[in-house]
């Protein structure tokens, strides 16, 4: 079993930064529950998470996103920029392309994990009234 190892966000932070990050191992204050929260609605966009999925095989420009993704190269840089700026997707600049790559071998295995949870309770997912997909009342 795998356990995504928190602690590392701290080693890229400033230290005015770090004194702000809470204990994400120990402690499920309203800050930490509400910055784990986030982190999930940002995956539970479709066009975000097919990006992310797209990107699980190794660097792309923009072009191949949407190839791989049918969707618009407007709503694919949106997306990608939203991924940038909250540290899932990493952008680098080779000649005239610009690659994006998931930044952390992590958001990987978030994915599979997320897949693999899936196997095993996807009948109740299927069936969750809760949880209405986007444009459904």
């Amino acid at each position: 079993m795998h356990y995504l190892n928190i602690s590392a966000v701290s080693d890229m932070l400033t230290p005015v930064e770090n004194l702000m990050l809470p204990d994400l191992h120990r402690t499920q204050t309203p800050q930490t529950l509400e910055l784990k929260a986030k982190l999930f609605r940002g995956l539970s966009d479709r066009s975000r998470l097919a990006i992310l999925e797209a990107l699980r095989d190794g660097p792309r420009t923009v072009g191949e996103v949407v190839e791989a993704t049918g969707f618009s190269q407007s709503n694919t840089s949106n997306h990608l920029a939203c991924l940038r700026d909250c540290g899932l997707v990493a952008s680098e600049q080779e000649g005239r392309y610009v690659y994006s790559r998931l930044s952390d071998p992590r958001v990987a295995e978030l994915l599979i994990l997320g897949e693999e949870l899936l196997t095993g309770v996807a009948r109740g997912v299927h069936t969750c009234v809760n949880y209405n997909t986007a444009g459904e009342a």
